[in-house]
């Protein structure tokens, strides 16, 4: 505790004398102290130094003693402040557990943050994206307490320092939770334009903090925003002992992935796309998932930062390329077959000259032919679509005869020449265009322009992260020729994938069919 107190008296003290050094040094550059300079000159005069001091002296006193003095929000009035960050939002903490271990009360710090930040910051400038957070934050601040405190940790994640009272519980952290989101996720303006977005919360109570300080509440709080931003969108973590085990493991992963993907256990998981029109599955996006002994099913926020790290992403293209062969030598088997796969390309496979000599390779070693593969391209590739080696690799590609697609569209620079010269056949929606698109009118507008777009280049058009029917039902009626996410379907393992096919097909069959005879 004697610890504890001398790091909360340090970071005080801190703040204190920065307060000092704004307001000691005007106070001689007062307009009221020129007329002392009239006495201070006689008293030089007719009394010597002794004089000129003692008048010194007494301007001084009557300089500190009508000084103006600073009102609580009279500094705000003239100039907001700056919001506070990661060390102030660690003093901060520490001074309010010190404050609630005193009272016997409790408090929290909570960690909101946005679940596609990096797609938001490519939808706008740079001042756009500064009061887009600024709203954010206003949105924030309208459902805390006065008393509450905020503080911007980076630019996309906010820390909220609650204060002390009776003990709050895990449920009522939840439902504070759940208001959070619900101010969050109504549309923003900006610019004239609608912004959507959702966002993760994370929570640490100080009953669970792992030590009693600020620097360890906040820390806690952010593994459990973490854990929430790898299951969101819109998802809420406590902070629990294991969340800090799994934030610890997420550091080993690295080193252990490269022996899991030689070991098989990277395996493909396979989502179902649906066409519009029709209902029918047009197509599967292959995904991969981790099966680890002890940690169980891990999806791509896991897998992709540690192969990343290991600098392993050809090997993983590498094992899904050979996974995909594998299901589409299976599905050949089923009564109707499900469509093309769609894989993921990123930077380093496009960038790699041997690109295309690789895919003709295994084409030719499984007798899988080139159309059977939908080769997408993510946002980083297709903001580079000028890039020489990159333009070369994806066209001779398409003229292999692969199917192309562009992630991301949308969201970045890509020129319609550079999009032409891909030989591409189908555009994704991002899925920050498809949030809220069944309420949000602006959203709709947005993708009915994509889909025109789309339309004018002879472009089909998938959306991806399709999370309810009635979503699945307006991108139905704006022209989007295919969709994609858990409205559909969970991406499913290959040996569960044969028998989903075989019942959606089906409810296919028993929806009835409109007679197209007149006057039937």
């Amino acid at each position: 505790m004697k610890k504890f107190r001398g790091q909360k008296t340090a970071n005080l003290f801190k703040f204190r004398r920065a307060n000092q050094k704004r307001l000691a040094g005007p106070i001689l550059l007062r307009r009221e102290m020129v007329a002392f300079l009239p006495a201070a000159g006689l008293a030089s005069l007719w009394f010597g130094l002794e004089g000129f001091t003692l008048v010194g002296i007494t301007a001084l006193i009557v300089a500190w003693m009508s000084r103006p003095m600073l009102t609580p929000g009279a500094e705000d009035a003239q100039a907001p402040p700056p919001m506070p960050q990661r060390l102030e939002a660690e003093a901060m903490l520490d001074e309010t557990i010190h404050e609630a271990l005193d009272a016997g009360r409790g408090t929290a710090c909570m960690i909101v943050g946005l679940d596609d930040a990096e797609a938001l910051r490519r939808q706008m400038s740079r001042p756009e994206f500064d009061a887009f957070l600024d709203a954010f934050s206003e949105r924030i601040r309208g459902v805390l307490r006065n008393s509450d405190r905020i503080a911007l940790l980076e630019r996309e994640r906010f820390a909220i320092i609650l204060t002390p009272t009776q003990r709050p519980d895990l449920e009522s952290m939840i439902q504070l939770s759940a208001r959070l989101q619900a101010a969050c996720d109504v549309p923003f303006s900006i610019s004239a334009r609608s912004i959507n977005t959702t966002s993760h919360v994370g929570f640490c109570l100080l009953s669970r903090a792992p030590e009693y300080t600020g620097k360890a509440i906040l820390a806690a709080a952010e593994a459990a925003a973490d854990e929430a931003r790898r299951n969101g969108p819109g998802a809420i973590r406590a902070f629990t002992p294991e969340i800090r085990q799994a934030a610890q493991a997420q550091n080993a992963l690295s080193a252990a992935i490269g022996p899991a993907l030689e070991e098989g256990r990277i395996v493909a998981y396979f989502q179902p796309q649906i066409c519009t029109d029709t209902g029918t599955v047009s197509g599967m996006q292959a995904t991969p998932r981790w099966l680890d002994r002890e940690r169980g099913v891990l999806g791509e926020e896991e897998i992709w930062p540690a192969i990343e790290a290991a600098g392993l992403q050809m090997r993983l293209h590498e094992v899904m390329l050979f996974q995909c062969f594998n299901a589409l030598r299976d599905w050949e088997h089923l009564p109707l077959a499900p469509g093309p796969v769609s894989l993921p390309l990123g930077m380093a496979q496009v960038a790699d000259p041997r690109l295309f000599d690789k895919l003709k390779w295994e084409f030719d070693r499984f007798d899988i032919a080139p159309e059977r593969i939908r080769l997408v391209l993510d946002h980083d590739v297709t903001a580079k679509l000028d890039d020489e080696v990159i333009g070369r690799n994806v066209s001779q590609c398409a003229k292999l005869g692969c199917r192309i697609e562009l992630a991301g569209f949308g969201n970045g620079p890509v020129s319609v020449a550079a999009l032409r010269r891909t030989g591409a056949e189908r555009i994704r929606v991002h899925r920050s265009f498809v949030t809220n698109v069944e309420r949000d009118p602006e959203q709709q507008r947005l993708v009915a322009a994509i889909v025109s777009f789309a339309e004018g280049l002879g472009l089909q058009t998938v959306a991806d992260g399709v999370a309810t029917i009635g979503g699945h039902a307006m991108l139905a009626q704006l022209g989007c020729n295919h969709v994609q996410g858990k409205a559909i379907s969970q991406p499913l393992p290959l040996e569960e994938s044969g028998a989903w096919l075989a019942r959606h097909e089906a409810r296919l069959s028993r929806v009835p069919r409109k007679d197209g005879r007149r006057g039937a």
